[in-house]
C-alpha cells in the first residue's frame, strides 16, 4: 500500500497551490483529481478555433511589480511567477443599459471619482465619501486581518467597527440619493451572488479598494494557463499528480485520517488530507456516516448554497469593436432592482431582466482570440434547484430557450452580435454541477451573508483529525481568495506536522 506525508482531494485553485506549497518544503504529496486537467473553475475548453475562459472576469489582488499585491507575492514565493504574464485591464467595469446609458468607471480611484462626478454632479460630496468610507474601511480591515494586529479595538478602527456588519443597500441608501447611481454603485454584487440588501457593506467596499489600488488583471492564456504552471511546479518539486482519479472515500479511524481510497479502489495511507471539494460533499460523500462530526454537521446546516450560472461561450469572427465591444468587463443592465426581487429571479429557470455580465478578453489582450476575432463570457446568476427539477426530456429545450433570450439581452446591447457569431456553448446550473462537483452547482460555495462572513468563518481545518479545506467553501469565494486558501491550508499542515513530529 502506498503512503503519502499529505493527499489533496481535487486541483482546483485551492488544492493546487497547498499541492504546490507542500512540496516546496519537500514533503511526498499526492494529488487526486477525477477530471482530465487542472483547475476547477480555473480551466478552459476548446470549440473550432477558440479556447475559451471558463471562469475568470478579473484577478484581483496581483499589484504591480512596483506595488506587489497578496496574491503576487504568494505566486512568486511559490516560483510561478515568472512562468505566467498578467495583463492590466484599465477599465474597472462598464454598465450599459439598452435604452443607451453606457458609463465606464477606470481602474483608479480618481478617475473613476470624477467621471461619476462629472454623471452625478449632485452626488459630488456623497461620491467623495463613498471612496473615502471604503478606503478606510479596507485599510483598517488589512491592518487587523492582514497585517495582524494583535490588539485591535473600536477606537483605533472606528470605520471597521461601525461598518463591518452593515448591509451594503443600507450604507449606498444613507450616503447617495440618485437611484442610478445606487445602481452603479452596487454592480459588483455580481462577483459575490447575494443583492445588496443581503450583503455586507465590507464586501462592497473591499472589491472597490483591491481591484482600484491592485488592479484588475487578465492572465496570457487564461486561467487555465495559472493551473498548468502550478500543476507543473508541483511535479517537478517531487509531487504525485494523477488525472481521471478521484476519491472515493476518506478512511476516518478514532476520529483521525489514515488514508483514502480513489475511485479505481486504491488503498492510499496519510495522516493529513486537504480537500478542495466542498465540505456538502465530503461529509456526506467521502466519509462513512458513523465518522462524520456533529459539530461538522450542524455547522454546515446553518449556511445555504449560492447560486450557480447560466452561461454563453461565444467565439465571433471579427474584432470586438466592430461589435462596439469597447470594455474587458461589460455589465447589463435592464432592471434596477438590487433587492428581494434579484432572489426571485436568481431562484427562476427563465431569463428575462436579470443583471448580467459580459466579459471580452481580447479589449485587454488583443491575442487572447486568433487574429480577426474575438471571444466573449456572458454571465446571469442562476440557483441550480429549479434546474434540477427540469424533466430530462426537456432539458434541452430549456436550456437553448433560455440561451436565445440572452441572445435577445445582448443584442439589445451590442446589435449584429448574433451575424457575427461562429462558435457558441452554453453552460447552465446542471453543467457547472458536472464539471466542478459542486452541490446545485454552487459557484461561489455557501453564500455569504454576514453571520457567514470572514468575521465567522470556520477555519480550514476540520473536527477530524488531519483534515483540512482549501477552497471558496471555507471562506470567501474568488480566485484570490481561494489561491491563497491553499497556501494557508499547506500552512496548518506542517504548522501540525512539526507539533506532532518536532519539526519535518
Amino acid at each position: 500500500m502506498e503512503r503519502y506525508d499529505a493527499v489533496i482531494i481535487g486541483a482546483g485553485n485551492g488544492g493546487l497551490t497547498a499541492a504546490a506549497g507542500l512540496a516546496q518544503k519537500g514533503l511526498n504529496v499526492l494529488m487526486l483529481e477525477r477530471h482530465n486537467i487542472p483547475g476547477g473553475c480555473a480551466t478552459s475548453f476548446c470549440r473550432g478555433r477558440f479556447e475559451f475562459e471558463v471562469a475568470l472576469h478579473q484577478l484581483s489582488g496581483m499589484g504591480t511589480p512596483e506595488k506587489p499585491g497578496p496574491l503576487r507575492m504568494s505566486l512568486a514565493s511559490l516560483g510561478v511567477l515568472d512562468d505566467l504574464e498578467f495583463v492590466e485591464m484599465e477599465d474597472l467595469y462598464s454598465v450599459l443599459m439598452p435604452d443607451g446609458f453606457r458609463l465606464t468607471l477606470k481602474a483608479d480611484r480618481n478617475r473613476a471619482v470624477s467621471t461619476l462626478e462629472k454623471r452625478f454632479p449632485h452626488e459630488r460630496e456623497a461620491i467623495s465619501r463613498f471612496f473615502d468610507l471604503s478606503y478606510q474601511y479596507a485599510n483598517e480591515m488589512l491592518a487587523t486581518f492582514f497585517f495582524k494586529d494583535p490588539a485591535p479595538s473600536r477606537e483605533k478602527y472606528p470605520v471597521l467597527y461601525s461598518y463591518a456588519f452593515r448591509p451594503a443597500d443600507e450604507v449606498i441608501d444613507e450616503i447617495f440619493s440618485d437611484p442610478l447611481l445606487k445602481l452603479i454603485i452596487s454592480v459588483y454584487w455580481g462577483y459575490l451572488g447575494l443583492p445588496t440588501n443581503r450583503l455586507s457593506f465590507a464586501y462592497i467596499a473591499m472589491l472597490f479598494f483591491v481591484y482600484m489600488e491592485f488592479k484588475p488583471f487578465h492572465i496570457k492564456g487564461g486561467s487555465q494557463a495559472l493551473s498548468n504552471a502550478l500543476a507543473d511546479k508541483f511535479i517537478s518539486q517531487g509531487g504525485t499528480a494523477r488525472f481521471n482519479c478521484g476519491v472515493d472515500k476518506i478512511v476516518v479511524e478514532n476520529g483521525a485520517v489514515k488514508g483514502v481510497v480513489t475511485e479505481h479502489g486504491e488503498k492510499i495511507e496519510t495522516g493529513y488530507v486537504i480537500s478542495n471539494a466542498s465540505q456538502v460533499t465530503t461529509y456526506t460523500y467521502l466519509i462513512d456516516p458513523e465518522d462524520v462530526p456533529v459539530k461538522a454537521l450542524r455547522e454546515m446546516g446553518g449556511r445555504s448554497l449560492s447560486p450557480s450560472a447560466f452561461t454563453l461561450f461565444a467565439g465571433f469572427d471579427c474584432e470586438p469593436h466592430e461589435l462596439g465591444i469597447t470594455e474587458t468587463t461589460n455589465f447589463l443592465i435592464n432592471n434596477r432592482d438590487t433587492g428581494d426581487g434579484v432572489i426571485r429571479r436568481m431562484n427562476r429557470v427563465e431569463i428575462d431582466d436579470e443583471l448580467m455580465v459580459m466579459s471580452c478578453y481580447d479589449v485587454a489582450d488583443p491575442e487572447f482570440s486568433p487574429p480577426g476575432t474575438c471571444q466573449a463570457n456572458m454571465v446571469t446568476l442562476k440557483y441550480g434547484a429549479p434546474w434540477m427539477r427540469i424533466p430530462p426530456t426537456q432539458y434541452h429545450r430549456v436550456k437553448y430557450r433560455c440561451a436565445e433570450a440572452m441572445l435577445r439581452r445582448v443584442e439589445a446591447v451590442f446589435p449584429g452580435v448574433r451575424e457575427h457569431m461562429e462558435e457558441l456553448e452554453v453552460g447552465t446550473p446542471l453543467t457547472h454541477m458536472r464539471y466542478l462537483g459542486h452541490p446545485e452547482g454552487a459557484i461561489y460555495g455557501f453564500e455569504q451573508y454576514t453571520k457567514d462572513s470572514m468575521f465567522f468563518q470556520p477555519g480550514r481545518s476540520s473536527p477530524v483529525e488531519g483534515l483540512f479545506f482549501a477552497s471558496g467553501w471555507i471562506g470567501d469565494c474568488g480566485f484570490q481568495p481561494t489561491l491563497q486558501a491553499g497556501m494557508s491550508a499547506a500552512r496548518s499542515v506542517l504548522r501540525k506536522l512539526n507539533s506532532n513530529q518536532g519539526g519535518i
